[in-house]
C-alpha cells in the first residue's frame, strides 16, 4: 500500500524532531559544593587569592554530540551570574548538533590547561593567569568558555619564524576556511546571542579562535560584586540589548536552525556597540 504524506506534515517533521530532541536533552544548573570546592583547590584550580570566590561559581552540566553523532554528557564551572546564558547556549549546541569533543572542568586535568586543550575539551572556570602573563583571565572569574582546542588552537606570532600554535596538533586547522565540524566560526553568532560578546578568533595577537568571553573586566567584576540574583538580572539585560539589536523587529534567535541566513555584519556591529 502506498502512502503520502500531506505538505503541511512535512514542514512540521522537522520542527517535531527539534521538540523531541530539546525533550530528550537534559541541563541543570547547581551551586558548587563545598566538596567541590575543596577538590578543586587541591586540585589547583582555584586559590585563595582567585579573583571570584568558589561560593560564586556553579557547574552547568549538559548534554551535547560529540564528533560521531553520539549524545554524551558534560559539564562547565562558570560565574554564577552566567550560568543560565550558558545552560541555554549549550542546549543551542545541542539542538544544531554541533560537536564537542568533551567538556570536563580543569579539576580532571589538574587546572592544566595545556594539557585541556591537548585533550580537546571544552572548559570554563581556571584559576589562572593568562596564557604569556598579565594579569587573571577571563577563566578565573568564570566568564569565558573555550570549544574544541584542536579545532580552535591559540596562535602567537602568526605567520612568522615564531609561530607558536596550542595545542600543537591545533596546526592542522590554521586554515579556517571552508569551516569544518567543530569550528567556532559555526556559533559565534549562538555565543553572541547569550552574552558572550567577545571572540578572540578576531583578535590579531594573540589569536584565540577557541575562545569567548562575555566583556571587560570591569563588567565582570561588577557582576561578581552583585548579589547573584542581582547580577543575573543585569547580565539578562546585557544579552537582551544584543539580541534587540541584532535580531530587530523583536525578531528572536532562530534556535537549532542552522539553515537560517545570519547577518554577520549587523551581529559584530552589535556586539562591538554593545558589550561592555
Amino acid at each position: 500500500m502506498t502512502t503520502t504524506t500531506s505538505p503541511f506534515l512535512r514542514l512540521l517533521a522537522p520542527l517535531l524532531g527539534g521538540l523531541a530532541l530539546a525533550g530528550a536533552a537534559h541541563a541543570d544548573i547547581r551551586p558548587l559544593t563545598s566538596a567541590q570546592c575543596a577538590d578543586m583547590s587541591t586540585r589547583k584550580v582555584i586559590t585563595a587569592t582567585n579573583p571570584v570566590p568558589c561560593a560564586r561559581l556553579s557547574m552547568v552540566s549538559f548534554d551535547y554530540s560529540d564528533f560521531d553523532g553520539m549524545t554524551r554528557r558534560g559539564s562547565v564551572v562558570v560565574l554564577d551570574a552566567v550560568a543560565p546564558e550558558v545552560e541555554s547556549l549549550f542546549g543551542e549546541l545541542l539542538l544544531r548538533s554541533f560537536p564537542l569533543a568533551g567538556a570536563q572542568p580543569l579539576e580532571a586535568f589538574e587546572g592544566d590547561d595545556q594539557k585541556s586543550m591537548a585533550a580537546n575539551n571544552s572548559s570554563a572556570f581556571n584559576g589562572r593567569p593568562m596564557t604569556g602573563g598579565g594579569g587573571w583571565s577571563k577563566h578565573a572569574y568564570g566568564a569565558a568558555i573555550d570549544i574544541n582546542p584542536l579545532h580552535n588552537p591559540y596562535v602567537t606570532h602568526a605567520g612568522t619564524a615564531q609561530q607558536e600554535v596550542l595545542p600543537a596538533a591545533g596546526a592542522d586547522y590554521l586554515a579556517r576556511t571552508p569551516v569544518k565540524p567543530g569550528m567556532a566560526e559555526d556559533v559565534v553568532g549562538v555565543f553572541y546571542d547569550h552574552g558572550f560578546l567577545i571572540w578572540g578568533g578576531n583578535w590579531k595577537e594573540p589569536i584565540d579562535y577557541q575562545h569567548f568571553e562575555i566583556g571587560s573586566r570591569g563588567f565582570i567584576t561588577r557582576l561578581a560584586a552583585l548579589p547573584r540574583a542581582q547580577a543575573r538580572a543585569e547580565f539578562a539585560r546585557y544579552v537582551a540589548r544584543y539580541r534587540q539589536c541584532a535580531h530587530p523587529a523583536g525578531a528572536a534567535p532562530s534556535e537549532g536552525d542552522d539553515d537560517a541566513p545570519e547577518d554577520t555584519g549587523l551581529r559584530d556591529q552589535c556586539a562591538a556597540r554593545l558589550r561592555k
